[in-house]
């Protein structure tokens, strides 16, 4: 998984906890769901202060992407 799917995980969670709909997949404990949309969101930021310059093309539009839905 990328940065930016990272982000768009984390983005998905929260929404999912917010909505209060939690998929069988995931915990049905929120602070559980909260704490995994976390990581995602510390991982999207990882990859994104990783990758801050040196993203170049499908990378920079992948983040735009991610980041203006």
């Amino acid at each position: 998984m990328n940065g930016p799917r990272h982000y768009r995980e984390a983005e998905r969670l929260v929404q999912g906890y917010r909505d209060g709909l939690v998929a069988k997949a995931l915990p049905a404990n929120p602070g559980d769901l909260l704490a995994i949309a976390q990581v995602h969101a510390t991982l999207a930021l990882a990859a994104a202060m990783a990758s801050a310059f040196a993203v170049q093309g499908a990378a920079i539009e992948a983040w735009q992407e991610a980041i203006n839905r």
